[in-house]
């Protein structure tokens, strides 16, 4: 085999390789085999005033289960990360986990030690580990979309009060929505059944609107992909991305589709509305992959995950929009380190 000479190596060659380290407009952390053991962090959350109605006081917090299951469907496992922890916390359990998830709710923005206080100390952290290029990848479903532009507008408010509730709707994407990380691999069939079918489940009374991105100075932040409209017709914003970070949120449900099934609320369960439900999850874990994260031993990894918890069935109370439900009582458990494990021993299991 012939080498180069190091004169032989231009500048241009220089440029190129450098530019395929790219992913639009952030780096890679690692260009080797990708982690094909993802762990994906979802954000608990308080219970409002009506949950506590509805399922009494003696949780803390809780996730929907859907929401865990549509991540494992996509090849990954799931850690509960905890509310109301300090900023160290939050810096210790990133640097073990692949990506972020803020799921849907009902939780106050303005609320101390919340789910939106939790959001803005992990939202530092992850702009941080991207600007060093660490990629991190964060989604945000629903409340978690709302959260991801409040975060970014610098806690700022800029909902609108919208009627989008128990609507299923198509996307009207944007004409250059293709050029999207989100969806610039999308099928064509995917496309269609998006475009032209009743997939999308929406949930939400407030909206973002194009409107709203531009009083908070963040149009050129964000692409926005496609948008909807309400039973109103007010037009809202329905999937976006931020531009300079891995950073992704939906207005709707897609986890729904699969996973809920209480008869109150108006949820597709078509073939199509399943195989298009998939696609974004399956999209945000193979974000995920591209982070190399992990805990520093199998015994710390293992304690941490979701499958220390039960889910409750919940679907048989009468006002419930959820099939199940991890609930977790008041003191929940940390981070879990196993200090006894050596160095070497977690070389040996990273590799």
């Amino acid at each position: 085999m012939v080498r180069p000479s190091p004169a032989a190596i231009t500048p241009l060659a220089i440029l190129i390789v450098w530019s395929t380290i790219q992913v639009k407009s952030f780096p890679i952390q690692s260009i080797g085999q990708e982690n094909d053991r993802p762990i994906i962090g979802i954000l608990v959350q308080e219970l409002s005033d009506y949950m506590i109605k509805m399922y009494g006081d003696e949780q803390e917090s809780y996730i929907a289960a859907s929401y865990v299951k549509s991540v494992e469907s996509a090849g990954a496992r799931v850690v509960p990360i905890w509310i109301g922890q300090p900023a160290t916390y939050y810096s210790d359990v990133l640097s073990k986990i692949n990506g972020i998830f803020w799921p849907g709710g009902e939780a106050e923005f303005d609320r101390s030690g919340g789910f939106s206080a939790a959001g803005q100390i992990i939202y530092r952290i992850a702009r941080e580990m991207n600007d060093r290029g660490d990629f991190f990848p964060i989604w945000g479903t629903c409340l978690g979309f709302e959260l991801l532009t409040y975060l970014a507008a610098n806690g700022v408010e800029h909902r609108t009060n919208c009627s989008s509730n128990n609507q299923v709707l198509p996307i009207i994407f944007k004409p250059n929505f293709t050029q999207s990380r989100m969806f610039q691999n999308v099928p064509q069939d995917i496309i269609d059944i998006l475009r032209t079918e009743n997939v999308t489940a929406n949930f939400h009374d407030y909206c973002v609107t194009e409107e709203d991105m531009a009083k908070v100075n963040l149009t050129d932040s964000f692409r926005i992909m496609s948008v909807n409209q309400d039973s109103n017709g007010l037009e809202f914003i329905s999937t976006l991305e931020h531009i300079n970070y891995p950073f992704y949120g939906v207005q709707f449900h897609p986890e729904k589709n699969n996973y809920e099934w209480v008869r109150r609320s108006v949820l597709p369960h078509t073939r199509n509305s399943i195989r298009a439900s998939q696609y974004f999850v399956d999209f945000f874990v193979d974000e995920a992959r591209k982070n190399k994260h992990h805990f520093s031993s199998p015994e710390e990894e293992i304690k941490n995950l979701i499958y220390n918890y039960i889910p409750d069935y919940t679907a048989g109370l009468t006002k419930s929009v959820f099939q199940q439900v991890y609930f977790f009582k008041k003191q929940p458990k940390s981070i879990l380190k196993d200090r006894s494990t050596s160095n070497s021993s977690i070389t040996a299991w990273a590799n």
